[in-house]
C-alpha cells in the first residue's frame, strides 16, 4: 500500500506511463454517468430522501464517523434514519439487515461500528438499491444514509456530500490507476456539499467541515475506559487497518504517546497471532479494529472511540437542503 501510495502521490514516471489508462477509465465513467442522466439507464427513485456520503478518491476520508455523526445528528431533530452500505469485507452474499450479535466477517467492519453507535437500522448489499428497498421494506425510516455509493448511479440520491481530506487532498490529481480518484476533481462541482475533513489543530477550507476528535481509550476485554492521558509517555502498539493509518499514528503521538506503528490493509481480518508482540505494552486500535478482535482479546487490548465534530456551517446547510427534500417540516 506504501508503493501505491507513493505513486499516487507524487509525480513520477510510473503515474505519467499510466495516464492513457487513466484517461480512458475518465471517459468510461463520463459515458456512464451520461446514460443514467439522460436515462438510458434506468435508475431507481426512493420513496423518502436519500442522502450519499462518499468520496471521489480511494482510502481513508472519514466518512464512517462522518455517516455516525450525521445519524445522530438526525435523530436529534427527530428524522428516523436508516444506513445502507456495500458491506466491503463481509463474506455475506446479497442484502441482509443487520442483527445483534452479527460479526464483522458476516457484514463488514464499518456497518457493525454504525449499527453499534447509532442503533439506527442498517442494512448491507453489494446492490444498494435492493439495499434500499430492504431497509424502507422492514422499518419505519424517513431518509436513507448511503456509506459510500456516490459513483453508484442506479440509486437516486436527493444528497451528495463529498469528504476531501484536507492533508492528503487528491494526491497527484490524477484518476486511476494512475492516481487515487474514482472520478475528477470537476465532479464535486456537482455535489451539494463539499465537506472538510481535518484534523485537530488544522485549519478547514471551508466552513462546512469537520474534526475528528479522540480523548479516551476503552479496555476491548473489560470495558474500562480511561482518558487517553493516562497512555502519555507509555510506549503503545499503534494497530491501524484502515485507509489511511498514519493519521491515526499522528494523532496517538499529538497526545503525548510513544507509538510502534502496526499498519494493515483496510478492512483487514485480524487473527490473534496479528497483534501478540511479545512484550507488555498495551495494543491500542481504531474502534473499527475494535469490533473485528473483541472475540479474542485480553486485557492489554485497548480502543480509542473517535467522534466527528460537525461544524455549524455543515449542520445548518445539510438540515436545509434535507428539509427542502422531505417535504414535511422537523423540528
Amino acid at each position: 500500500m506504501k508503493r501505491i501510495d507513493a505513486c499516487w502521490y507524487s509525480q513520477n514516471p510510473v503515474a505519467w506511463l499510466l495516464l492513457p489508462l487513466a484517461i480512458l477509465y475518465c471517459v468510461i465513467i463520463f459515458i456512464r454517468r451520461q446514460l443514467y442522466r439522460l436515462g438510458m439507464l434506468k435508475n431507481f427513485k426512493c420513496s423518502v430522501p436519500v442522502i450519499i456520503v462518499g468520496n471521489i478518491s480511494v482510502g481513508g476520508t472519514g466518512k464512517t464517523p462522518l455517516l455516525i455523526a450525521l445519524c445522530k445528528l438526525l435523530i436529534s431533530q427527530g428524522y428516523r434514519p436508516g444506513v445502507i452500505s456495500r458491506g466491503y469485507g463481509g463474506s455475506f452474499e446479497g442484502e441482509r439487515q443487520l442483527a445483534a450479535g452479527d460479526s464483522a466477517k458476516l457484514v463488514g467492519d464499518e456497518p457493525c461500528l454504525i449499527h453499534v453507535r447509532t442503533h439506527c437500522p442498517v442494512v448491507v448489499g453489494r446492490d444498494r438499491v435492493a439495499a434500499a428497498e430492504l431497509l424502507l421494506k422492514n422499518n419505519n425510516c424517513d431518509v436513507i444514509l448511503s456509506d459510500d455509493g456516490l459513483q453508484h448511479y442506479r440509486l437516486q440520491r436527493d444528497i451528495e456530500i463529498a469528504v476531501v481530506d484536507t492533508r492528503r487532498m487528491f494526491g497527484n490529481g490524477y484518476c486511476l490507476p494512475a492516481g487515487p480518484l474514482r472520478e475528477p476533481v470537476s465532479r464535486l462541482k456537482q455535489v451539494d456539499l463539499v465537506v472538510d475533513h481535518c484534523s485537530a489543530g488544522e485549519s478547514a477550507v471551508s466552513k462546512v467541515n469537520f474534526t475528528l476528535m479522540f480523548t479516551d481509550a476503552i479496555n476491548l476485554k473489560t470495558g474500562e475506559s480511561k482518558e487517553l492521558d493516562n497512555f502519555t509517555g507509555s510506549v503503545v502498539h499503534a494497530v491501524a487497518g484502515i485507509g489511511y493509518p498514519e493519521r491515526f499514528f499522528a494523532q496517538l503521538r499529538q497526545a503525548g504517546l510513544s507509538v510502534i506503528e502496526h499498519a494493515y490493509p483496510d478492512h483487514y481480518q485480524y487473527a490473534i497471532n496479528d497483534l501478540m508482540f511479545n512484550d507488555d505494552n498495551p495494543v491500542l486500535m481504531t474502534e473499527k479494529d475494535a469490533v473485528k478482535c473483541r472475540h479474542f482479546a485480553n486485557d492489554k487490548f485497548w480502543y480509542a472511540p473517535v467522534d466527528a465534530v460537525l461544524s455549524p456551517g455543515f449542520k445548518q446547510e445539510l438540515l436545509a437542503k434535507l428539509k427542502s427534500h422531505a417535504g414535511v417540516p422537523h423540528e
